[in-house]
């Protein structure tokens, strides 16, 4: 196959050559013969190689001969969709299967194993899998998720399909819109620049990770592992025992590599997990400018305003225009969204004088003093304020942010409404399932 644009020849009609789409579960144990029918062994495997977007292609068999799995290329088969798989060669190697670098076996590393269905990042297991021929070469074309009864499974098992209205039936999805989570070390090299996870947003890999095995967690960090900054992301999205399981498998240095990259909160709550013995080395190993946010977080009580406050936040002089106040959120390319619905102005003691939503600055003449448009008497709370009484203020005056200061109302951090959802939903708030938006069903734009 040369393409990526659909899977090859989906009518299942028949094709060049009289080749017909066979189902995995119908080809394992079928008869493997010689060139004249002769019996020789049967099929235990199927070997393919993953090209990306492209369909997977088979390269070869794995027959079971006696005692012995041997390797058969695929050349020297006649066709997949007979009722025998004949050899076209008299010469068959008969040393023991090895596998090779790269190379993937359908029935021990995909039938029965998870996938990633990468529209609705979900994981679903493979229940059988559809090869089919087009362009000289068998591909792997569709992924079929649902469990079958095990008495239709021996049915259908070495059985050849002929009704093409049959075929249509199957409930094949396309191969592209899963991704395998294989877990086998020699190939993950050769898969990682193909890997589509990386793609996902940062709480929906938090998601897969809370429902996969340890296998599949190795295979899912792995690829996200290659982008640093997503990995934070990550982790910043984790419920808190899983967070500190997977750090806590880590060396000291690497735990320090991952808190670095993350908000100064989420980084002091995840040191504050682990144990007590490792929390202080991994603190020496941060960057000079994160130990000390760290340090600073971890000295408030985490039931309280303090516990849940970020500390970097936009700030301008109290003198500064409304066109400086839109050039400090343009230049805080390294906050989070939520940190920049709001501009705080400050005196030269960092006391807080008032705050502009940017919303008002946007609208507002960029000539005029930041003055003109901030709130002097913002709604505001102490680093002791207990997170009830923060959730409460938000959402009496519609808060997305809100700023925390101390006795003398010197600004020292920030509290964003992801920060308040997150205490104030359930415990279990991570294992539910999110709704899906009213066109998930519809595929791609119209």
């Amino acid at each position: 196959m040369s393409g990526t644009s659909g899977p090859p020849d989906s009518g299942h009609t028949g094709r060049a050559g009289g080749f017909r789409p066979v189902r995995l579960s119908e080809l394992l144990r079928r008869p493997v013969t010689d060139k004249s029918g002769g019996s020789i062994g049967r099929l235990s495997d199927v070997i393919v190689r993953l090209r990306g977007a492209e369909y997977p292609v088979v390269t070869g068999l794995v027959a079971k001969v006696g005692s012995r799995l041997v390797f058969v290329p695929i050349e020297q088969v006649t066709g997949l969709d007979r009722a025998e798989l004949r050899l076209t060669s008299a010469r068959l190697d008969l040393r023991q299967f090895e596998r090779r670098e790269g190379e993937v076996l359908l029935r021990a590393d995909v039938l029965g194993h998870r996938l990633l269905d990468v529209e609705s990042a979900h994981l679903i297991r493979a229940a059988d899998l559809e090869l089919a021929p087009g362009d000289g070469e068998w591909v792997v074309s569709g992924v079929d998720s649902h469990r079958r009864p095990r008495k239709l499974l021996g049915a259908l098992a070495g059985a050849v399909r002929t009704d093409s209205n049959t075929s249509r039936e199957h409930p094949f999805r396309e191969w592209a819109k899963f991704e395998p989570l294989i877990g086998h070390t020699g190939s993950a090299l050769t898969r990682l620049p193909f890997g589509r996870i990386p793609r996902l947003k940062p709480a929906q890999i938090a998601d897969l990770l809370e429902h996969a095995s340890k296998e599949e967690e190795t295979e899912i960090l792995g690829q996200v592992h290659a982008d640093p900054e997503l990995e934070a992301d990550v982790f910043e999205e984790l419920d808190e025992d899983r967070a500190t399981r997977l750090l806590g498998a880590r060396t000291n240095l690497e735990i320090a590599e991952v808190l670095a990259r993350m908000r100064a909160d989420d980084a002091a709550d995840a040191i504050a997990e682990l144990p007590q013995r490792r929390r202080q080395p991994v603190i020496d190993l941060l960057p000079p400018g994160q130990r000390t946010k760290v340090l600073t977080l971890m000295g408030f009580n985490p039931e309280s305003a303090g516990g849940l406050m970020g500390v970097d936040f936009v700030a301008v002089p109290a003198t500064a225009s409304v066109a400086d106040a839109i050039a400090a959120v343009a230049a805080s390319t390294s906050l989070q969204p939520e940190a920049l619905t709001s501009v705080h102005a400050l005196d030269e003691g960092g006391r807080l004088r008032g705050v502009a939503r940017l919303v008002s600055l946007l609208q507002a003449d960029p000539r005029v003093p930041v003055s003109d448009v901030y709130d002097d008497d913002p709604v505001r709370v102490g680093s002791d304020t207990d997170v009830v009484d923060v959730a409460v203020l938000m959402s009496d005056y519609n808060l997305i942010t809100i700023p925390v200061v101390d006795k003398r109302r010197k600004m020292i951090g920030l509290i964003t409404v992801d920060d308040v959802l997150e205490v104030a939903l359930p415990e279990d708030w991570r294992r539910r399932e999110a709704a899906d938006p009213p066109d998930a069903r519809r595929g791609g734009q119209e």
